[in-house]
C-alpha cells in the first residue's frame, strides 16, 4: 500500500509545448525562487562549484545547482550543518539547491559497499569504520542540508549489467526505499522529495517502476541509472518510454546527463532537468564547450589566437571589457591553463554559461514553437557534415517527428 501523498513545496507552470516533439518549456517555482525549464544544473559537489565564487555562479544565471549529500554528510557533517542552518547559509547561496541521496557515491566510489534491504553498508573513507546509509539517514541528512529538491535513496546498479534478476530486485527495492524516504521526510512543506525510476535498459521494468512511482505522487520525478556507459540509442529508448508515462504537470529530471547533444535530444524526448560534472570537470583539462564542439585550448594552435573563447558568447570571459566582461582570449587560456588555476576558473565560467545559454535558447525555441528548426541549426553547427551526425541522435529524433537529414527544418 503506497503512503499518502505528501504536500508539495513547488509549482510547475507549463508555458509551452513543441507541436512536433515532446519538448516542454515551463517555470518551476521552488522555495528559493523560480527556475526556468528546461534547465542544466551545475554540480557544486561539496557546496562549492570548483573555481567559482557564489557570486560568479549567480552571475551566470544559475538558479538551481547540486550539492552532494554523501560528501556534505562526511564534511562538514550533520552537526555543523545543523549549527549554521543548512547548506544555503554554509555556501552563501540564495538560490535553489538539489541534493542527491548519497547512494550513488556509495556504489561508485567505495568498492567495499554492500547493498541490503536495510541500506548500503560501507567502510568510512576516513577511518575505515563500518557505516550504514539507510533511506531514513539519507533523508535526515537532506532535511538538515535544507535542499529545495531532495532525492530518494535508490538501489543503483550499472545499466550494462547482464543480471536481469538483480536489476529487477534493485528496481523493486528502490520503490520500497521511496516509501521509507517519504515516511522519514520531516519538511515536506518546504523541501521537495523526488522519486527515481529504475529498471536498467529493460523497458518493461521501466514501465512497471514508472507506474509505481507515479502512484506515489511525489512533487517531481527522476529517471535514474543512466549515463553509465550504455549505448545512446538504448538511453534514448528508456527516456522516451518513461516520459511517455509521466504526468504532464510534474518536472522530469534525467540524472547525470550533460553533453550538449544529449541535452537537446533528451529535451525533444520530453525531459526537463539535467545535471553533470562534465562541463566543470572538462574545464580543468583546458577544454572549452562551444557551438562548434569542444576546443582543447592547451593545444599550441591557440598560442597566438587573440579571439574570445567563442565569438558572440555573453559569458563574463568572452565579453569585451567595455561590455562589462573580462575580454579573455584563447591565447591567454592557452598560456595559463596548464600552470595556473585561473585558466580552469575562467573556462568553468564559460562552460557553465554555455550550458545555461543552450537551455535558454532551447526554451525560447519551444515557447515560439520552432524547436525542430532549433535542432537542425544545433546539429548543423556542431557537425560540419550531415554524414557525421550521430546515428543515435538521428534515430531518436526521427522517433519524435524530426528528420535531421532532411533539408526541411520546419
Amino acid at each position: 500500500m503506497a503512503p499518502v501523498p505528501m504536500p508539495s513545496a513547488l509549482t510547475f507552470e507549463l508555458l509551452g509545448k513543441c507541436s512536433v516533439t515532446k519538448a516542454r518549456a515551463a517555470t518551476l517555482h521552488l522555495p528559493h525562487g523560480p527556475v526556468p525549464l528546461p534547465i542544466f544544473m551545475p554540480v557544486a559537489t561539496q557546496a562549492s562549484l570548483k573555481g567559482l565564487t557564489p557570486d560568479q555562479l549567480e552571475e551566470s544565471g544559475c538558479r538551481l545547482c547540486l550539492n552532494n549529500t554523501y560528501h556534505l554528510g562526511l564534511k562538514p557533517g550533520q552537526a555543523t550543518l545543523d549549527a549554521i542552518g543548512g547548506a544555503h547559509k554554509l555556501q552563501s547561496w540564495p538560490h535553489n539547491i538539489l541534493t542527491d541521496s548519497g547512494g550513488f557515491q556509495m556504489v561508485s566510489l567505495l568498492k567495499l559497499a554492500k547493498v541490503t534491504e536495510e541500506g548500503v553498508r560501507f567502510l568510512s573513507p576516513h577511518d575505515g569504520a563500518p557505516m550504514l546509509l539507510t533511506p531514513e539517514h539519507s533523508i535526515s541528512l537532506q532535511n538538515t542540508i535544507g535542499s529545495d529538491i531532495m532525492m530518494q535513496l535508490d538501489d543503483v546498479i550499472a545499466t550494462t549489467s547482464p543480471d536481469l534478476a538483480r536489476m529487477k530486485e534493485a528496481m523493486e527495492r528502490s520503490v520500497r526505499w521511496l516509501d521509507r524516504c517519504m515516511q522519514a521526510h520531516k519538511n515536506p512543506e518546504r523541501q521537495n522529495l523526488f522519486c527515481i525510476i529504475q529498471g536498467g535498459l529493460d523497458l518493461d521494468l521501466r514501465r512497471e517502476c514508472t507506474a509505481q512511482m507515479v502512484e506515489r505522487d511525489t512533487p517531481g520525478i527522476a529517471i535514474g541509472g543512466l549515463s553509465g556507459g550504455e549505448a545512446k540509442d538504448a538511453y534514448c529508448k528508456v527516456v522516451d518510454t518513461c516520459t511517455g508515462l509521466l504526468p504532464e504537470k510534474k518536472p522530469r529530471y534525467v540524472m547525470g546527463v550533460g553533453y550538449p547533444e544529449d541535452l537537446v535530444v533528451s529535451i525533444a524526448l520530453g525531459a526537463d532537468m539535467f545535471d553533470c560534472v562534465w562541463p566543470t570537470r572538462t574545464a580543468r583539462f583546458g577544454n572549452a564547450i562551444t557551438t562548434r564542439g569542444v576546443l582543447n585550448l592547451r593545444n599550441a594552435a591557440f598560442s597566438e589566437d587573440f579571439s574570445p573563447i567563442e565569438e558572440g558568447c555573453r559569458c563574463v570571459c568572452c565579453r569585451k571589457r567595455d561590455e562589462g566582461g573580462l575580454g579573455i582570449t584563447r591565447a591567454y587560456i592557452y598560456h595559463v591553463t596548464a600552470k595556473e588555476t585561473a585558466g580552469a576558473h575562467l573556462l568553468t565560467m564559460h562552460n557553465v554559461q554555455y550550458q545555461l545559454d543552450l537551455m535558454k535558447r532551447a526554451r525560447e525555441a519551444i515557447i515560439e514553437d520552432r524547436y525542430p528548426a532549433f535542432l537542425h541549426d544545433f546539429f548543423a553547427k556542431l557537425y560540419s557534415d550531415k554524414g557525421k551526425y550521430p546515428e543515435w541522435a538521428v534515430t531518436a529524433l526521427r522517433g519524435v517527428g524530426v528528420d535531421l537529414l532532411s533539408d526541411d527544418a520546419s
